[in-house]
This record gives C-alpha cells, structure tokens and sequence, in this order.
C-alpha cells in the first residue's frame, strides 16, 4: 500500500517478520551490525516450524563440519547440487547459498552462543559430490535457563508437546528450539534487537516504489512501523491456508503439514505480492509421508524400519525407505494418500508389539487409533485386506513377493535397502536389513496420507535476497528467506537441513546488504 501519512507506531532500521531460522539469523544479522532490529512474531512463541523441527542444517564447508572431521566445501558441495537441482533455480541463486553458507556458521559462533555440531545424516540423492554420510551440522543442546527467562520461555514447545496438549517438562532445549534459543540469545546480547509477540504483519507500506515500512496487527490493534533499512520477509509459506492450497496445489486443504496449527497461512507472501512481487514454485511443498491422526492432522514419518506401504488396490508402488521429500512425490504420482479416501497402508506384522517400525514426530495413541479406523488389526492377511478396503488376493501377492524380496536380499521391482539412506534407519538383520519380511499374524495396517513440512513456493529473491518485481528488478527495501520465497533447490530436497540452511544463509545475506547501504528514504 501506499504511505498515507508520516505518522508511526514504532520505528526501527530493520523490521523482520518472522521468527524461525531464517529471521533471527537475519535480525541477529542487522543486530551485531549495529542497526535497530524489531522481531515480530505472529504467535505468542518464537520459532515456527523451525522450532518443531531436528533443526539439521545443510551448510557446506563450515568450521563445524571441520570440527567434526569432516571435509567439506562449497565447490564440492556445488557439483551435488547442480546435479540435483539443475537448472530449475537461477544458478547465480545456488551459489549465493553455497558461497555464504560458511560464513554464515563463522558469523554466528563469533556470537557466544550459537554453536553447531557435524553429526551424520546422508544426502538424499545418488548424484557427483555427494557425502553418503552426510554434511549437515546441527545446534547444540542449550540447557534450559535456571531461572525465568522471557525469550527463552517464549520458544515454541515441540510439535509432539503442543499437538498432544502435554508439559514440555525441564531439560535442555535440544533440535530447533535449541536452535532458536541460541539465536534469540544472540540477538538478545547486541543490545539492538526488540521483539513483538502476537504481531502479525498484514501490509507493506511504500513510498515511491520503495518500501518503508509496515502495518501490523498486534493484539488486534494496528501499528504502523517505519524501517529504515528494509523489511526481510521471513514468515514461513502458507501451508496453514487451506484457500491457498486448493488453489496453488489443488489439494484438499491444510491440515497434514507439519507447520503450527493455523500459523503459516501466507499474509507475509500475499503483502509482497500486493507490493509487486513476483513469485514462484506456488506448487511446490517439502513433501513427506505422515501418520494420519484421530482429529484429521497428520504427522511427519520417516525412518521406515520395517513393513511396507500399499496403495488402495493393496500394491507398493515405491521404495518405502526413500528420503520423505521422494517418497511423498511418488505418493503424488500414484495419487496415492493425497485424499482422505484414497490412503496409503502402513502394513507390518506383530514382531514390532505396539510400536510402529518406524519415527513418527508426534507418537500415536494405538487405542485411540484403532477406534476411529485409522489402525487395523487381523489375524490374518486376508481379515486384514477385508478390514481396509483391499482386495484380499491382492495384499496376500503383495506381501508374498515382499517376503521373497527378504528372503534373497533384492527388492526386484523398487530396490529397497540399495541406497546409504535407506540403510541408515535400520534394525534388520539378514541379506538386505531394509527388507524385514512380514511373516505370522498379528498383522497390522496404519493409515498414512501425504504431509509436508512447509510449503516452498514464494517471492522471487536475487542473490542479495531482495525481492524480485516479475521484470526481475529488486523492490528497494524488501528481502525475504525461508519459505515466503521460491526455495533455491528448486522443485528438489537435495539434502537434510536444505530448508532451514538456505533460510539462514539468505536472511544472513539480507542483513549484511542492509547493513552496507544507505537508510531506507
């Protein structure tokens, strides 16, 4: 919108709207800088959906990796993801996040609290310059403060502790909140940054074509803020609007991502594009398989371990053990478990007791799962296939040439158990340990839809992360990261920690172009 008057709420030099990864390694960014940072945070908790997340971080050639012992850099992580990614994102884009991703690690652990550790989780795809153990670093457990802390007790609980109504308990903050914390710590030390819980921003104010600030809903009040500097857009993607999804992916609505409830709805993305934004990738989500849940949400799974996944005629249509990104676009080209009535089967024997064979983020109530149809149990393979809907002589085929496949090693029709990552969840034993056969009775069959972790589809960033206008000139005054743009990787998740990494790299780069350039008009 266009500024219609000189009168403010507040004023700062950088205004960031957001607070998971991507924004506070921005605000920390224009903080240590010596510019007045506000933080404002839709919620009444920091972090988003970083905060729900192992926070793995894809960061090539970092100080963290050589701690660890590992030898990395940005040219051979470049020729992975070229080969990965391709052409599908300006190259000039991929070598922005790859040449600063170092620095970007350098630049926080010169803070005295961020600090990262290399622990092994490989890449995704078999392509040159690929790490079968993985690059990925990830932050360090933070111990929770012995006395009240304001920002610190404001992160966001885990995902299994807010979707279950459940005490998050003492202990250390480890995963994305330990990620948070150390950043929210990091901004806190400046002495330069502010933040706004329960403010979300709802339009971007312009003056000559440039942005100069911002309207704000806090507490249900509009505030006008003034930013000097810039506005860096880092509010997540828009995976909690149900609207937005049907029309951008044509799925059914909003409630199998892995985001806060009702958090990410898109008004961050939907402001830029009222400024003149372009945009792209508006399809595209960091898909995974998900366990669905009695009250319609579902939670992100991975890790398989044993049983395999059936399609509503009682086939396999993938190799369950793919990396998630993968396994939920085979999902979507089968048309498999991307409507609640045509989902995929979980199907796995008794050998497991009540436990599922593999991770689920949020852990399932068996009992409450089996009341409302989501987790069936037969003695037999054809009690089983009757009780989902399948054709019996189907899943006892399926299941037979599965055990085969156990027994000689070779998954002949989709190579399970042939890939570093399908080998590194297992609990198996014998030829082929990703192959456990499904032998006596118990048998069991859980529903699984397919889920996300964000959206990836946004506005257009240059390699200074300034938003692109459709003419591919930058809007003077606004940048974003993280899942309000369209991800550097493209329509590709080349590796683990790609999503919240390149959020940090580019909210990192947005803070040092704002911090080298003159006030914002």
């Amino acid at each position: 919108m266009a500024n219609t008057g000189d009168t403010w709420d507040q004023e700062c030099d950088v205004l960031v709207a957001g607070s998971g990864g991507g924004a506070l390694t921005g605000a920390y960014g224009a903080a240590a800088r010596g510019l007045d940072t506000l933080v404002i945070e839709k919620t009444e908790y920091f972090g988003g959906t970083t905060a729900y997340s192992g926070a793995g971080l894809w960061l090539p050639g970092n100080q963290a990796q050589a701690r660890g012992g590992l030898e990395d850099s940005a040219d051979l992580a470049r020729a992975y993801f070229r080969a990965v990614v391709g052409e599908t994102t300006p190259h000039e884009l991929q070598d922005a996040y790859l040449d600063h991703a170092a620095e970007t690690v350098a630049f926080l652990e010169d803070n005295p609290h961020p600090r990262f550790e290399y622990r092994p989780f490989p890449d995704y795809f078999a392509a040159p310059g690929r790490f079968d153990a993985g690059r990925a670093v990830f932050p360090v457990d933070l111990p929770a403060p012995e006395t009240p802390h304001a920002l610190l007790d404001a992160v966001r609980p885990p995902a299994w502790a807010e979707r279950l109504g459940l005490p998050v308990g003492d202990g250390p903050l480890t995963d994305g909140r330990a990620l948070i914390g150390r950043l929210l710590l990091a901004l806190e030390s400046t002495g330069n940054g502010r933040t706004l819980l329960r403010t979300e921003l709802h339009r971007l104010i312009t003056e000559d074509g440039r942005v100069i600030g911002a309207e704000a809903l806090h507490d249900g009040r509009v505030v006008r803020i003034r930013a000097r500097r810039g506005v860096l857009l880092a509010a997540g993607g828009y995976e909690g609007n149900a609207a937005l999804r049907r029309d951008w992916q044509g799925l059914h609505g909003a409630d199998w991502t892995m985001g806060p409830r009702g958090v990410n709805t898109g008004q961050a993305l939907l402001a830029a594009v009222d400024a003149g934004a372009a945009t792209g990738l508006l399809d595209e989500s960091w898909w995974c398989p998900s366990l669905r849940f009695p009250d319609g949400t579902a939670a992100f799974t991975l890790g398989l371990h044993g049983g395999i996944f059936v399609d509503g005629t009682g086939r396999r249509f993938a190799n369950e053990s793919l990396p998630y990104d993968q396994m939920g676009r085979r999902m979507l080209a089968a048309k498999a478990g991307t409507t609640p009535d045509n989902p995929v089967w979980w199907v796995f024997d008794g050998r497991f007791g009540d436990e599922l064979p593999g991770i689920t983020v949020v852990p399932a109530d068996r009992k409450a799962f089996t009341e409302t149809g989501l987790w069936h149990t037969a003695d037999t393979l054809d009690g089983l296939a009757r009780a989902i809907g399948v054709e019996p002589g189907t899943l006892e085929a399926t299941v037979r040439t599965f055990n085969g496949y156990a027994a000689d090693g070779v998954d002949a029709d989709f190579h399970r158990g042939e890939d570093p990552y399908d080998r590194f969840f297992t609990q198996g034993e014998g030829p082929n340990p990703c192959l456990v056969p499904i032998g006596e009775g118990p048998f069991h069959a859980v529903q699984i839809v397919l889920g996300d972790l964000g959206t990836k589809g946004g506005v257009r960033i240059d390699a200074r992360a300034r938003v692109l206008h459709e003419d591919a000139t930058p809007i003077p005054g606004l940048y974003a990261a993280g899942n309000t743009t369209a991800s550097v990787s493209g329509p590709s998740y080349p590796g683990p920690g790609v999503p919240i990494g390149s959020a940090m790299v580019f909210g990192h780069i947005a803070a040092t172009d704002m911090a080298t350039r003159g006030t914002n008009g």
